[in-house]
């Protein structure tokens, strides 16, 4: 094999079984790709007559020349007499909190989206470092948990961290904050059990607050006001794309990311369909209805590749997007109104319109039924027509069999 390199990591393809794929520079230093397109590198060494392999870290959390270096390290350790995989192993039985984290960011999230990664390192560092940090891993309780609960829903970890490049965090609590937090910090303590670092999952059985989803629907009415708004806009000289971007959230169901995000090469124009290599439920194509091709069409530039939605700078299309979205909800008197409840409209309509879950599900790219069902008591209109035609058939043929036999008796 040749020198292991970012390019080579990216070029290589899974396969039925895990692939290894060992660097020509420096023996023992390896990549493990898995069918399912996870990659890690390792080292592997021979120490007291036993042949070890060692996780250094997942391709993305280190890239490859770390990954390397880390490697010779470890190897210089062999050199030296050491076991490093038995010096690991020793160390993680004494593991803090802050450490599990760590050690989880490296090897438990191989098969995690990068969007999910970055939220869910987002929550180790604002909410379960700060907390439980410091704390040693054997010695966290159920109490513990609770109480960590408790403190992100009263806000003490809430904060507003500013970045660069006019970035800035705001750090929230709150219940429904705590709830999410609990189920990722449920997920590293039950890695901690399968690596047996700890005999339990001390998140297990706590109650949790009910993780209330805001779920927003426009009506017919705010609909038309939104879409005089996007219109007013672009008559006052808001810049075309971000107003575009909103318009076809709403006539796709997509996520904001797969639009902002979306290139003229994943456009299907004989299929009518948009075809997502990636999202965050993997590869799926979005079926486009007339509105939603017209308006792509109107935006098609003479290429047929890259951005449909082209920014400036680091998430200039997102900032801008967001921008239009105030100014639009602020005109449409939409106070609340959050992008992502565009996509919840989208399907309520459908629900409303009587499409079946299975079919707005597929639509909006859910990989779970669960997730859908939401939209279920929507469908009540549909089900009453279906009930009030099904009634007045049977009525109507009751009624009919009562004059037959009324005409028998006379």
């Amino acid at each position: 094999m040749p020198k292991i390199t970012k390019k080579l990591v990216d070029t290589l393809e899974p396969g039925e079984r895990d692939i290894f794929a060992w660097d020509s520079e420096l023996p023992g230093f390896g990549l493990r790709l898995t069918p399912g397109g996870s990659r890690t590198y390792l080292v592997q060494y021979r120490a007291g007559g036993r042949s070890r392999r060692m996780t250094i870290a997942r391709h993305g959390v280190m890239t490859a020349e770390e990954a390397r270096k880390e490697a010779r390290n470890i190897l210089a350790d062999v050199a030296r007499g050491l076991d490093p995989a038995e010096k690991r192993a020793e160390q993680r039985r004494d593991l803090t909190v802050a450490e599990l984290c760590d050690l989880y960011v490296a090897e438990g999230m191989t098969t995690k989206k990068p969007s999910t990664i970055s939220t869910d390192k987002g929550r180790i560092e604002r909410h379960i470092k700060p907390l439980l940090g410091k704390r040693q891993l054997r010695s966290i309780t159920r109490a513990d948990i609770e109480r960590m609960q408790a403190d992100i829903a009263a806000g003490r970890t809430k904060a507003d961290i500013k970045g660069g490049f006019k970035s800035r965090s705001i750090v929230t609590g709150g219940r429904g904050v705590a709830t999410r937090t609990l189920g990722l910090l449920s997920g590293i303590f039950q890695f901690a059990v399968n690596r047996s670092l700890r005999p339990d999952n001390p998140v297990r059985g706590v109650k949790r607050h009910a993780d209330k989803k805001m779920e927003r629907f426009l009506s017919p009415a705010e609909m038309a006001r939104l879409g005089k708004a996007l219109a007013d806009l672009l008559d006052d000289g808001t810049n075309a794309p971000p107003v575009g971007v909103i318009r076809l959230l709403i006539l796709t169901g997509c996520r904001r990311g797969e639009i902002t995000g979306l290139r003229w090469e994943w456009v299907d124009w004989e299929r009518s369909c948009i075809r997502f290599p990636d999202s965050k439920t993997g590869a799926k194509v979005v079926p486009l209805g007339t509105p939603a091709l017209e308006l792509l069409a109107e935006m098609k530039p003479d290429r047929t590749a890259g951005p449909v939605f082209p920014g400036r700078g680091r998430d200039g299309t997102t900032t801008a997007v967001y921008q239009a979205w105030e100014k639009a909800r602020e005109r449409a008197g939409l106070p609340g109104v959050r992008i992502h409840d565009l996509r919840h409209s989208f399907a309520s309509v459908g629900a409303a319109g009587g499409d079946s879950l299975v079919v707005i599900g597929a639509l909006l790219g859910h990989r779970d039924t669960g997730t859908t069902a939401r939209y279920a008591h929507l469908a009540d209109d549909p089900l009453k027509a279906a009930a009030d035609r099904i009634a007045g058939n049977i009525a109507a043929a009751m009624s009919s069999q009562i004059s037959i036999l009324a005409d028998s008796k006379r």
